[in-house]
């Protein structure tokens, strides 16, 4: 079986700013979802933007700015606009692994993460 990868990866318009692989191992879908939101707020928010990010859902200063979403034709999760960051799931020759199509029947219940919390409620 060939090793796989996170490809992580951050993206001002379409000018690659950030390029760093990690070993699979390294992060499961909960903490690879936590780095995308730390380096977009790190990179694009203000300390506004980013405690509005974090306040419940509804609140009147919520916002949306660090959701997680994830592309389900491929293993790809996204956060932030502009910038934006993702991390992909390759193999060794960095070709993306397209999962198994009984798979993407599945539902994970991480599809969307918003207000800054993780799976398990957790924040940043």
């Amino acid at each position: 079986m060939n090793k796989r990868y996170w490809r992580i990866r951050g993206y001002d318009s379409t000018t690659l700013i950030f390029d760093e692989t990690a070993s699979l191992g390294d992060f499961n879908e909960s903490r690879i979802q936590l780095l995308l939101q730390v380096l977009a707020a790190k990179e694009g928010l203000s300390y506004r933007e980013i405690v509005g990010a974090l306040a419940r859902r509804g609140a009147s200063i919520s916002n949306d700015l660090l959701s997680v979403r994830k592309d389900f034709s491929q293993p790809t999760w996204m956060c932030g606009s502009n910038p934006h960051f993702t991390a992909t799931v390759v193999d060794e020759s960095g070709k993306i692994i397209t999962p198994r199509k009984d798979a993407l029947s599945r539902p994970s219940g991480l599809d969307t993460v918003a207000g800054g919390s993780g799976p398990s409620g957790t924040s940043l």
